[in-house]
């Protein structure tokens, strides 16, 4: 490799936790507006709402198959899986959980999405997982046994609500987990997919229960935030797994419970005590730790056949073309072995054994 192709082989790592970072802000603000504007709908109709927003941000968002790998028959499978634990057993289990305890607590519990997902990509994907990684899973924990504390003392419907939010991130971590595998096909494509699954589950299960239709304004206003909380944060969630792996894009991600905290007490939620300002210094010291990981060595790469979006200057895309393009563009390609060392993060082309 080259210098040049060293220094690129960083970016990565860095443009992934940006759009991590920036998924977790649009999701984060997206909770208390949820509990706000939901109140009193039920739980299907919340959901289904939430994600016919997302479906359209699909819709409107997808690339020419020249740009981004499209989906293929055999990915249905995990696309349904994904559906259902991302967009009907986590937004239905975090509607409700909503209802019945406070947005700042929620949102905070939201933070332990991040230790569903990296233990799980530890298992699925063998992403790398040291000490450090481990430490900071365990202070996310802590934080999350630390609210469900203060709600136990506030009562019990408070309990229930938080342990149904808990519910909703074993949810969206297997969700996470099961998207790493289809993070190299166009996100537009896959945002539309499951949010349409999504939204038709969660309204048959909305009519069969019989919950009432929701007020116009408040039907719109979640189908926008259905749009950016849900639609657009996931389209950057999972190109920041492209970029740098499962584990790591759910301890960015941690953050969105600490925006949506803020953005709930800035809304007017008094409800915080000693207790839960303990479990979210927990939760951040856990975010802070896992982030200032660092791992770099010399690795082989074997042979790999697969189709993604790509550049030509990363070090890793040095094979030639006819219809050469400069910019980022996507075709099926063969890596040849290459032996190698600089600093990586377990993207698609390191998820080697350590």
């Amino acid at each position: 490799m080259t210098e040049r192709s060293l220094a690129n082989a960083a970016l990565p790592a860095v443009r992934g936790g940006l759009l991590a970072l920036l998924a977790a802000a649009l999701f984060g603000v997206s909770t208390p507006l949820v509990q706000h504007f939901g109140r009193g709908l039920g739980a299907f109709t919340t959901a289904c709402l939430l994600y016919a927003g997302a479906a359209a941000v699909g819709a409107i968002s997808r690339q020419r198959a020249q740009k981004e790998a499209r989906l293929l028959r055999s990915d249905l499978p995990r696309l349904f899986l994904m559906a259902a634990f991302g967009a009907v057993i986590g937004p239905v289990a975090l509607a409700w959980g909503l209802q019945h305890t406070s947005g700042t607590s929620a949102s905070l519990m939201l933070t332990l999405e991040a230790l569903f997902t990296a233990v799980l990509a530890r298992l699925m994907y063998r992403e790398m997982m040291g000490k450090r990684v481990w430490g900071a899973m365990l202070l996310l924990l802590a934080g999350g046994l630390a609210l469900v504390i203060d709600q136990g003392l506030s009562g019990g419907v408070q309990l229930w609500g938080l342990l149904a939010v808990l519910l909703a991130t074993a949810a969206w971590g297997t969700d996470n987990t099961l998207s790493r595998g289809l993070a190299e096909r166009d996100p537009s494509q896959v945002v539309l997919g499951k949010a349409v699954v999504g939204a038709v589950a969660t309204a048959l299960l909305a009519w069969a229960f019989g919950e009432r239709l929701p007020a116009l304004d408040a039907a719109v206003i979640l189908l926008v935030v259905g749009a950016t909380g849900y639609g657009l944060s996931l389209r950057f969630y999972l190109l920041a797994q492209r970029a740098f792996g499962a584990a790591r894009t759910g301890s960015v991600f941690a953050c969105a419970p600490f925006i949506g905290a803020a953005f709930a007490i800035a809304l007017g939620d008094r409800s915080g005590s000693w207790i839960m300002l303990a479990g979210g210094a927990l939760m951040l010291t856990g975010v802070a730790l896992h982030l200032e990981e660092s791992h770099g060595h010399e690795h082989r790469h074997g042979t790999l056949d697969h189709e993604h979006a790509h550049t030509h200057d990363d070090g890793h895309h040095n094979h030639v073309h006819d219809d050469f393009e400069r910019g980022s563009h996507s075709h099926r390609h063969v890596h040849t072995p290459l032996l190698h060392k600089h600093a990586h993060v377990p993207d698609a082309h390191h998820r080697h054994e350590h």
